[in-house]
């Protein structure tokens, strides 16, 4: 880095409802697009940025994390205010941090985090349209729980694996899957979270489609253990709706001592 140059970091949320995802692309409407011409104009230089983990399009993100390196020397806090005055309304930098020239957004995060907001009503959502996906028949908490307990671990998740990821290897290890309902039985809310390593394109989405054809009754429990198993992605159930998912962030070693979470995390059923 040359002498003069800082690194910082970012954490940065955003609806991903009006964004095709969050890499750049030629059409200039993504969330990084965005992002690296609000720093830009700030910085009155271009900025270039590198993030934790990519979203797709209408995924949201309530802590992605990015760095970049500046020759310029602000406080944290005229970052943040500074970035998020050229931004749109649906984005917003929540904290900016100066790190070591070590530090690599993607490369130091030791674990990610998604987490998937899902309505059970008779009736399709309205305020919370793009920002929940949506099912009308009841789910069975308990079968959906003994199906994901088949997914912990380090498995090939081919199975669960979009024709265009583009990632090295379909191994992964999940961590953790939690399953939790809020609301009663006709009109309700769940949250599933999921930590692991690291996660391929549409995996979690694809994941979903799978428990909730097992949270339906479509399919028993122990069918999830097949799905992993033929690493084939004609034996999962559809790809589901990006509109109920949120990158909840990465995972850093304390050394760092960037933030865990954002204000952003609190509005979550």
């Amino acid at each position: 880095m040359p002498e003069g140059t800082q690194r910082i970091a970012l954490g940065v949320s955003y609806n991903g409802q009006r964004y095709n995802g969050w890499q750049s692309q030629p059409s200039g409407h993504t969330v990084q697009d965005h992002l690296e011409a609000a720093l830009g104009r700030f910085a009155t230089q271009a900025v270039a940025t590198l993030c934790a983990g990519r979203t797709d399009a209408g995924v949201h993100g309530l802590m992605q994390v990015v760095h970049f390196d500046t020759p310029l020397h602000r406080t944290p806090f005229s970052w943040v205010r500074g970035t998020n005055t050229f931004l749109p309304p649906d984005i917003a930098v929540q904290w900016a941090q100066p790190v070591p020239d070590a530090f690599h957004a993607r490369a130091c995060a030791t674990a990610r985090r998604y987490a998937y907001v899902l309505l059970q009503s008779p009736v399709r959502p309205s305020v919370e349209s793009g920002r929940v996906g949506w099912v009308f028949h009841p789910l069975d908490g308990d079968a959906m729980r003994a199906a994901a307990q088949h997914l912990l671990g380090e498995h090939d998740f081919t199975s669960f694996r979009a024709s265009a990821c583009q990632a090295k290897t379909p191994i992964k290890t999940l961590h953790r899957i939690d399953i939790t309902r809020r609301g009663e039985d006709a009109h309700c809310y769940w949250r599933f979270e999921f930590e692991g390593n690291a996660f391929l394109h549409h995996m979690v989405r694809n994941i979903m489609g799978c428990l909730i054809a097992v949270g339906q009754g479509h399919k028993p429990a122990g069918w999830m253990a097949d799905v992993l198993a033929a690493r084939s992605r004609d034996a999962a159930a559809p790809t589901f709706a990006p509109d109920g998912l949120y990158f909840l962030g990465p995972v850093y070693d304390p050394v760092w001592g960037l933030p865990a979470r954002t204000a952003a995390y609190d509005w979550l059923p």
